[in-house]
């Protein structure tokens, strides 16, 4: 069973994670004139917090199939992150054709929490992976939530004058290590066993 339990690993996942919540956040740094720090970090904050919880939830549905999948669990990562990393890929183009205007969340919390959601769900799915690979999911989640905080607090700074240029590109960047990343679980797991 391929244990996921270096922390350069979950760093890297927690990146490739957050660059949904960093094209959001960019999308409010370009269309909101006041981006101070404190707002800026108030923004990180709650796609950090969502980006946090969404994989716990993936990894308790992992966890409790994880006995009636543990011969394919491999795969089934693998799966997975080329899924929603594929499906990153593919919105940042379709992003890029219709013109790449900048998803703006509002500017009320209630507006900033959906869009924080939205962009968290891929984390369930990737959740399902770290339970077959018996990642510490308390650690994982630390690492992904607080690195979507310092990269979403970043991108709302940073909007204010790239736009919806960078946040494209950083999609694709992120959906590509996630399909490195599963690609390595399961070239790990098949030359383990060959």
């Amino acid at each position: 069973m391929f244990k996921m339990t270096g922390l350069l690993t979950l760093g890297a996942l927690g990146a490739s994670l957050s660059v949904d919540a960093f094209a959001a956040a960019v999308g409010k740094g370009a269309t909101n004139q006041r981006n101070r720090w404190i707002d800026a970090l108030r923004v990180g904050a709650v796609f950090g917090f969502f980006e946090a919880i969404t994989p716990a939830i993936g990894w308790a549905i992992g966890l409790a199939l994880s006995t009636w999948i543990a011969a394919v669990d491999h795969w089934i990562a693998f799966f997975l992150l080329l899924g929603v990393g594929g499906h990153m890929i593919y919105a940042a183009a379709k992003a890029a054709n219709a013109g790449g205007a900048p998803r703006d969340e509002g500017n009320n919390l209630g507006r900033l929490i959906a869009t924080a959601l939205a962009t968290s769900i891929d984390a369930t799915a990737v959740g399902v992976s770290l339970a077959v690979m018996q990642v510490n999911i308390i650690t994982a989640c630390l690492i992904i939530g607080g690195v979507t905080t310092v990269v979403a607090t970043l991108g709302v700074m940073l909007g204010k004058h790239a736009g919806s240029y960078i946040g494209r590109y950083a999609e694709i960047l992120g959906g590509l290590a996630l399909i490195v990343i599963g690609g390595s679980i399961l070239f790990q797991h098949l030359t383990a066993t060959a």
